[in-house]
Order: structure tokens, then sequence, then C-alpha cells
């Protein structure tokens, strides 16, 4: 049996890159909100798997701390002293992406600031709940409720905004 890491084989890094490459593009997507950053964090994001050690409990457990990995990744990259030259609002490449459907809904979920979009994706695109986010993202439940409930406001306010 070949390794390609020192803690899974290749087998099963292949796994798990075919269970969770889309989910990891789309949180990804989210933050650097252009396809070539978008490829390079998942890239990162596989790499760091390669090296850890984690034993995982389950397949939501592994989800989650890809999710997660992906999440600090994206967020460490506008932290970079180098990132800072060009704002991620001076970004106008938008990624025409693959993974994401071509969905009003999402466009707006995405035009939502960042804390509000991560949340407001995983809970109603993922599927995780409150307390699963909480715990992914490092923030308290009632945090994570919080950002729901504004999320959903500012998604009320610009659907309004549509319809007259």
């Amino acid at each position: 049996m070949t390794n390609s890491s020192l803690w899974r084989t290749n087998e099963e890094l292949s796994q798990i890159y075919n269970r969770h490459v889309q989910t990891i593009y789309k949180i990804s997507i989210i933050y650097m909100k252009n396809q070539y950053d978008t490829e390079d964090m998942v890239q990162k994001t596989f790499i760091m798997l390669m090296k850890d050690k984690t034993q995982f409990q389950s397949e939501e457990h592994e989800k989650a701390w890809l999710i997660k990995t992906a999440s600090n990744l994206c967020k460490d990259y506008f932290r970079s002293w180098w990132s800072k030259t060009v704002g991620i609002d001076e970004v106008t490449e938008v990624a025409d992406n693959k993974f994401l459907l071509k969905d009003d809904i999402l466009e707006k979920v995405l035009g939502l600031p960042s804390k509000y979009k991560s949340s407001v994706y995983m809970y109603y695109y993922e599927g995780y709940s409150t307390v699963e986010i909480a715990k992914i993202l490092s923030k308290p439940e009632s945090t994570i409720r919080g950002y729901l409930h504004i999320g959903r406001k500012l998604l009320r306010i610009e659907m309004e905004g549509d319809f007259k």
C-alpha cells in the first residue's frame, strides 16, 4: 500500500476529496470571490488534510474539519500583508464556476457581508444546524443565530427591493 501522506493512503485522500471538494469550493468562493484564489484555497485545504493527523469519527466530522480549515485559510489570506494591496471589494472578476447553481437567491446570499453569508450559506445550502455552525466557526451559538436573523432580514430587504 502506497501512502501519499504520513497519515492517509492515496485511496482515502481520493475518497475524502471526491466527497467534499464541491462543498469546500462553495465555502471558499464565498470568501475569495474569484475562481483562481478559490482554487488555491481548495488546494491548500486538502494539502492541510494530507499533513493532519486527525482521525475522523464520521463523514460529518471530516466535512466539518474541512469547512473549518477552508474558512480559516480564506480568512488568513485576507489578513496577510500582501493581500492588502488589492481589497476584496476591488476584485472585479467574480467566479463563474461549475459548482454553484445559477440561482438569484444564492447570488443575494453571496452578496451579504462575510459574517452573515457564511452562516446563512451553511444553514440553508449545506444543512448545518446553528449548533454545528457555531462549532465549525468557533463562535457562540447565540452569535450564529444573530447572524442568521440579520442575514435573513438583509435578504428580505433585498428581495422586497426587487419587487418594487
